[in-house]
């Protein structure tokens, strides 16, 4: 098939190339379809009462779009975005400072908010009801409390671990969202917008290479395309094409399927080093050099979705697509995995 190469577009206020691949309205946001739906109502009728929008819980996996929901919220309305973790605010004067210094109808983002201290939780609580906050002065009997009035404001948290978010805590968001996986020809999409944005050349076949491989995840897929990109200027004439994209994802160890050398490692292991499982989280992150949960939240899941990985009360263990996949033959001794030991 001959490639048509798509030409980059002009883009305004792009004063660095890597500038901008972020959508900055609802509008540009490609996926997420219902959300996206969801969210227009909210903000359209917030705007039409002249009041802050909802406070918004986002959960979902890396790299789906979470922060970028936050700013396009934040942009809708009209309004500045100020951005957190739940892992920096350690005290509840970190979050007391941050609180203090919002305006009128700011959006709040907090990143990873399950993992927020129980009494950083404490003092959001009142804050996102009532827009009040209370702060203890002076310690032991000579503490005293006192009660400061907050603009009104509209807090997105994001977590990649929804059964972590305690239930007070949920039940104060107004609207709780989840992020799905997205589907090839919208992550084609994307990448195709990411390409004008860097002002590089990519033809459909190109796009939809590098789209395939991205494990459903912008994120993945906006890394792979600078990565095609270097070796399209390096080895190559800077255009992308469907050959051009796979030599470069070969050489930077993106296989057929999207995994890449961790994932592949991994397979390798259980196959190979503990006859096929199954085999504890901590040994098999010890065994290809990775801490656990990087091993648990980053890896497993996309395994799992393949049908490569299966999780039992014993451990993990390969399925038979883990063995075709690396180029070897099932054992006949193996036998599907036992989910209810």
């Amino acid at each position: 098939m001959r490639d048509e190469f798509l030409e980059p577009g002009p883009i305004a206020d792009e004063d660095t190339e890597e500038v901008g691949l972020r959508p900055r309205r609802l509008s540009e946001f490609v996926g997420q379809t219902e959300l996206k739906e969801h969210l227009s109502i909210v903000l359209e009728a917030a705007n039409k009462r002249g009041q802050p929008a909802d406070h918004l819980l986002m959960a979902g996996p890396p790299g789906l779009g979470k922060t970028s929901m936050a700013g396009i919220v934040a942009a809708e309305m009209g309004v500045h975005l100020h951005i957190t973790s739940g892992p920096a605010l350690e005290r509840a004067g970190d979050l007391a400072a941050i609180l203090t210094k919002l305006e009128e109808g700011d959006v709040l983002f907090i990143d990873e908010i399950h993992r927020l201290s129980r009494a950083v939780e404490e003092i959001l609580y009142p804050a996102m009801e009532d827009f009040q906050l209370d702060i203890v002065v002076g310690k032991g009997p000579a503490a005293s409390s006192i009660r400061l009035t907050l603009p009104p404001f509209t807090l997105i948290g994001a977590t990649t671990r929804t059964g972590m978010i305690t239930g007070p805590l949920r039940d104060r968001f107004g609207l709780v969202a989840r992020l799905d996986y997205y589907a090839a020809d919208e992550l084609e999409a994307i990448v195709r917008r990411a390409a004008g944005i860097l002002k590089v050349q990519i033809s459909t076949e190109g796009a939809w290479e590098i789209a395939r491989r991205s494990r459903g995840t912008p994120r993945i897929a906006n890394r792979l395309l600078r990565r095609v990109r270097d070796f399209a200027e390096v080895r190559g004439d800077g255009t992308i094409a469907e050959s051009t994209a796979r030599e470069g994802l070969k050489v930077f160890g993106v296989d057929e399927l999207g995994l890449d050398k961790v994932d592949r490692a991994i397979l390798s292991a259980i196959c190979q080093q503990f006859s096929g499982g199954p085999v504890g989280l901590s040994t098999l992150a010890i065994s290809v050099g990775e801490q656990p949960e990087t091993v648990e939240d980053m890896y497993e899941p996309f395994l799992i979705m393949q049908g490569m990985l299966a999780r039992t009360p014993r451990g993990r263990v390969a399925m038979p697509a883990a063995y075709a996949h690396i180029g070897l033959s099932v054992p006949t001794t193996a036998r599907p995995p036992a989910l209810f030991d």
